[in-house]
């Protein structure tokens, strides 16, 4: 995420905190946490905390839109990285965000590096095609497992508050 730059630091961030929640929850019991939907289940059974909870539902919802970044600019060799980001907005975070978030991503759109410059970055000295082809597709099932699990709690369709 570091070598996304600026545009991407509140994604950055928001992934950062949610790990942070998922791992502190785990840190507390980890015989009794030892799977990370156990952690969301106890917070649904007891209806004490949600941090888990929103924890992995914002973390999916960020990883949505990685894998739908990821798979734009494979499919859309022209697009800038603001099109590309955009349009990946567009279908996943969007629809949870307020217009105060929104408002924050287009701005952070207008910060986006130069697409070429973007794809050396993450690059490295691999093929980043291939690379961002294995992610789309192994992350995209490990997404949809946990939009089912979040979608069998009832939560996977909560807005930010």
């Amino acid at each position: 995420m570091d070598k996304f730059g600026g545009p991407m630091s509140l994604v950055k961030s928001d992934i950062g905190g949610n790990i942070a929640s998922l791992e502190a929850k785990y840190a507390s019991d980890p015989s009794k946490f030892e799977h990370l939907y156990s952690m969301v289940q106890v917070e649904v059974e007891s209806k004490t905390s949600s941090s888990c909870t929103n924890g992995l539902l914002w973390l999916t919802r960020a990883m949505d839109f990685l894998v739908e970044l990821f798979c734009n600019l494979l499919e859309h060799p022209a697009w800038t990285m603001s099109q590309a980001c955009t349009e990946s907005y567009s279908k996943t975070l969007k629809k949870w965000h307020g217009w105060l978030a929104r408002f924050s991503f287009s701005i952070g759109m207008k910060l986006a590096p130069d697409r070429k410059k973007f794809m050396e970055v993450i690059g490295g000295s691999g093929d980043i095609n291939a690379d961002m082809e294995k992610f789309c597709a192994n992350f995209s099932y490990l997404l949809a497992e946990n939009h089912r699990f979040l979608a069998s709690v009832g939560l996977d369709d909560l807005k930010a508050s």
